[in-house]
């Protein structure tokens, strides 16, 4: 029987028609494992994952292969961009049997779903250590039959050792200081790769979640965020051709990448590169040129026909009839205008498409490209429309307009808000505002003192997680992307910044209370999370640039260089709009005698309006 013909997942359709008997992801697969006594074999991979790829053809498709875990388990297929809290949850399990843990990732779990072994890519002949995987299989049944009470010991030794970890994951400690967030530049510091930049040796990551965090602490964190993105966009980590950023580089000196291309690092980065044009006047020839390459390859390679953004690019090709990691690559504009370009997976991830939205936005203002802010107004809108039920609960994916069944979280309620209200800061447009405070304001939970707030996600978590106590209270880690702690409490706080409500702010530092003893003792792991305590602990400072008509002229050319904690130029009408709409850091913000005038407010007490360049530049006292 095919079990994921109708699934709104890539990754899940390419295994549609092997032979292993798939089922998604839910309560009919663990039933049907208690049914047969069976264990369930839960393999997590994504779509444009190569290793994932290589083990599909190996095994996936090998008739003695399927016919052994048909017989012998039940076999569930997960998408682990479409189920981001299973992976996180197994990959916490699969932590005990391994430290290599990556994609695929293989998990052998009892009924119950409890984890009694694990690991990752098994090859189909024993090979570097690793033990063929029929061997494994095979081994795994004799334990199961004969060594039951062993297996179901080792089941819940672990799945109690999730529930503890859990439970000190909600555990909160101070925000970090001034003085403890500049250590946490100093230790990254220490760990540059002073001869080819970025951090530690291979393979080496973009990190873009510290680099925002550098990039927002100023000074010696400025110059070694420049220097790291200044290295990347040189290095063959950067497709010239194209302007996407691979994956990760295999080797230290960046060259010979992973050649997937990944919605969300290219967002973060255009990001990253935007600010860096933004802070370093002297930088702004190479900034501007990879600014203008990740947004090209975002608008031209990533996004679809409809408006959003695929979730990844392919590593693999069909060159001369052959399949080729990296060959397409390869080529010059001129090779690859005769080959098939690999393919992207194709589905909408609504937090991912919110990173995309705030950065085009953010970077649209900083260089004046209204092109892209109106590919990110485009992307807004189609999410909007299509993934919010009649209820305003989103939709975590979906596939060429059929939504995905899996539930959304906190990182797709975070990060769609936080790019709606960069969009709306960018554009003036209140709107996508109130859009976003709408997701907020449905993750907001106030206690019973009015001065304590948090976060949860609407409907709860995975319900086939929480069933078995396998739901993480959060999951904290943000090594490539921020978390969806830190992608809620991000979005708050640029909330406060607008409204002035307290309990956005205190349910941001709530949220970063809890991650931030992990994030002071392993800062390259939290960069989000840093870079968001980093603005909660600055002086906040708002700008607000008020215009009769479109925005023009030199005042408006300095205020999108202005730092700021938000920054933003409204016409008239616009202002209008943000103010009844609830937004108060508008409230009587208006132009002068035909003139821009600019706001410079500190917490929101604001100076008198300016209308030339001078004053705004050096603000009385």
């Amino acid at each position: 029987m095919n079990h994921l013909a109708g699934s709104a997942s890539p990754y899940l359709l390419q295994h549609a028609h092997n032979p292993v008997d798939w089922w998604p992801w839910g309560e009919a697969a663990f039933a049907e494992a208690a049914a047969r006594d069976v264990p369930v074999f839960i393999s997590i991979g994504y779509a444009t994952c190569h290793w994932c790829h290589v083990m599909a053809r190996e095994s996936f498709v090998d008739p003695m292969v399927a016919a052994y875990l048909n017989e012998n388990f039940v076999s569930i297929k997960v998408d682990r961009e479409e189920h981001p809290d299973v992976d996180a949850s197994y990959l916490t399990a699969a932590g005990a049997f391994t430290q290599n843990l990556g994609w695929p990732l293989s998990i052998f779990a009892t009924p119950a779903g409890l984890t009694f072994f694990a690991g990752t890519y098994f090859p189909p002949r024993p090979a570097n250590g690793m033990p063929e995987f029929l061997r494994v299989l095979g081994a795994v049944t004799d334990a199961w039959t004969l060594r039951r009470h062993e297996v179901d010991g080792q089941a819940d030794a672990i799945g109690a050792a999730l529930a503890s970890a859990s439970e000190a994951a909600g555990r909160s400690s101070p925000l970090l200081d001034t003085r403890r967030l500049d250590h946490a530049v100093r230790a990254l510091a220490a760990g540059e790769d002073v001869e080819f930049g970025g951090f530690g040796a291979a393979p080496k990551f973009p990190v873009a979640p510290v680099l925002d965090f550098l990039l927002a602490s100023g000074g010696e964190g400025s110059e070694l965020a420049a220097r790291t993105l200044k290295g990347m966009g040189a290095s063959p980590l950067r497709d010239s051709v194209e302007g996407g950023f691979f994956r990760y580089a295999t080797r230290r000196d960046w060259t010979e990448p992973h050649y997937e291309r990944m919605l969300y690092d290219n967002a973060l980065l255009l990001g990253c590169y935007a600010e860096a044009w933004r802070q370093r006047p002297d930088d702004r020839p190479w900034a501007a040129l990879v600014a203008d390459g990740i947004a090209g390859f975002l608008s031209q390679v990533l996004q679809v026909a409809e408006g959003g953004f695929a979730s990844a690019q392919d590593s693999e090709s069909i060159i001369d009839g052959r399949r080729s990691e990296g060959g397409y690559y390869a080529r010059d504009e001129e090779g690859r205008s005769h080959l098939e370009p690999p393919a992207l997976d194709r589905k909408l991830l609504t937090g991912w498409n919110g990173l995309a939205i705030g950065a085009l936005a953010r970077a649209g203002f900083i260089l004046d490209r209204v092109d892209w802010l109106q590919t990110a107004a485009r992307a807004a809108d189609r999410l909007l429309s299509t993934h919010r039920t009649s209820d305003g609960r989103l939709i975590r994916s979906s596939l060429d307009g059929r939504p995905s069944s899996a539930p959304a979280t906190l990182e797709d309620y975070g990060m769609f808000a936080a790019g709606l209200l960069e969009l709306a800061v960018a554009g003036g447009e209140a709107r996508y505002a109130t859009a976003a405070r709408e997701l907020v304001d449905a993750c907001l939970v106030v206690g019973a003192d009015a001065g304590e707030a948090s976060f949860a996600v609407p409907g709860g978590p995975d319900a086939a997680l929480a069933a078995r106590g396998l739901a993480l209270a959060g999951d904290p880690s943000e090594g490539a992307y921020p978390s969806g702690m830190t992608a809620i409490a991000g979005a708050a706080e640029r909330l406060y910044l607008l409204t002035g409500d307290a309990r956005y702010r205190a349910a941001a530092e709530g949220t970063l209370a809890r991650v931030a003893a992990a994030a002071e003792a392993q800062p390259i792991g939290f960069g989000g999370a840093l870079a968001l305590m980093r603005r909660l602990e600055d002086p906040v400072v708002q700008l607000v640039t008020v215009t009769p008509a479109a925005p023009t002229g030199d005042l408006v050319a300095v205020t999108r260089l202005r730092d700021a904690s938000v920054t933003t130029l409204v016409t008239d009408f616009q202002a209008r709009a943000f103010a009844e709409a609830g937004f108060e850091l508008f409230a009587g913000r208006t132009s002068r005698d035909g003139l821009p005038a600019a706001y410079l407010c500190s917490d929101f007490v604001c100076g008198l309006p300016v209308t030339d360049v001078d004053a705004l530049a050096h603000p009385s006292s």
